[in-house]
């Protein structure tokens, strides 16, 4: 499928997406383990709706973001049907609203790649972000 009508399908399910994703609950969202990471500046979001390491990958922390990463394409999968979208174009939208809901002092990549923290200005997002 070309980009543009890969856009213009996530422009369209994009409401729904976000308000499905918004209702659910990400597999971090109670993992203590994850939270100190977070805090520490050693994970953050990626634009593609899951979390990447930030520095150094030690095998606890390659473990950690591979589970929750594995449970969060379950529920993209899930969401994705449920919307009729793709689990790119589920995530994706996923990840342009988990960006945003960073706090100050979090970590999360732009999409140039580069890992930046989020300050008090709104952080830079993918331009496809709505």
């Amino acid at each position: 499928m070309k980009f543009a009508k890969k856009i213009a399908i996530a422009a369209l399910i994009a409401a729904g997406a976000a308000s499905a994703a918004g209702a659910m609950v990400l597999p971090q969202d109670r993992d203590p383990a994850y939270a100190a990471a977070r805090a520490a500046g050693q994970v953050g979001e990626q634009p593609d709706g899951y979390i990447g390491i930030v520095g150094e990958a030690t095998p606890q922390l390659r473990a950690l973001v591979s589970d929750i990463n594995i449970r969060r394409k379950a529920i993209y999968t899930r969401g994705a049907s449920e919307e009729g979208s793709t689990v790119e174009q589920f995530a994706f939208v996923t990840g342009c609203r988990l960006i945003v809901q960073t706090e100050p002092g979090e970590k999360y990549q732009a999409p140039d790649g580069r890992w930046l923290t989020r300050d008090d200005s709104a952080p830079i997002r993918d331009s496809r972000c709505i």
